[in-house]
Formats: structure tokens, sequence, C-alpha cells
């Protein structure tokens, strides 16, 4: 199982590295123990963290409401959860099944 990717109650915590301001909104691949996303929206007020949940619901099919911030809202590092996914359905959907 991808290193990222932690079971919990109800779904799954995913450790992510976002790097806010990049020309487009993407999920990149592994870097080190996180899952490195690049979104386009800027490290302010909370916009680069929204724009990496909508990508993540996007990405497991769930709505934005399942994906909640847990640690990490100032910091390049983030944790999150997400709700209604099981960790092989998250492994699957982002490639790293190996």
């Amino acid at each position: 199982m991808a290193s990222c990717i932690t079971q919990c109650d109800g779904g799954i915590e995913l450790r992510v590295k976002v790097v806010p301001g990049a020309s487009r909104d993407r999920i990149v691949g592994m870097l080190g123990d996180s899952l490195k996303v690049q979104v386009s929206a800027a490290p302010e007020r909370g916009k680069a963290n929204a724009a990496v949940a909508k990508l993540l619901a996007d990405r497991f099919g769930v709505s934005t409401s399942a994906v909640t911030l847990v640690r990490g809202a100032g910091s390049p590092q983030k944790v999150f959860a997400i709700h209604g996914v099981s960790s092989a359905d998250a492994a699957e959907a982002l490639g790293l099944l190996h």
C-alpha cells in the first residue's frame, strides 16, 4: 500500500505535499512519503487548500464535503481526510498500486 495513505474510521487520511501557484491543478505523483499535488490557486486565505480538496474529491468521486483538511493549514505538508474511500480504492485511483 502507498505510504501516503492511512486507513481510518469511515475513510482514509492522505499525506499531501502541496505546490501552490502552479500553471494547472494536477496530482503529480509520489514525493517521498507524500502525494505531490500542484494547484494554480495562491496560498492565501485557504484558496490553495480548497483547490486541493476539490481536486481530491474529483479524483476519488466524492463530494467536496467528504474531503477535510486535518493538519497543515499553513504548511505545504498537509493531511486530508477523505470519507467514503478505502485505502485500496485510493491507491488504485491514484495509480499507486504496484
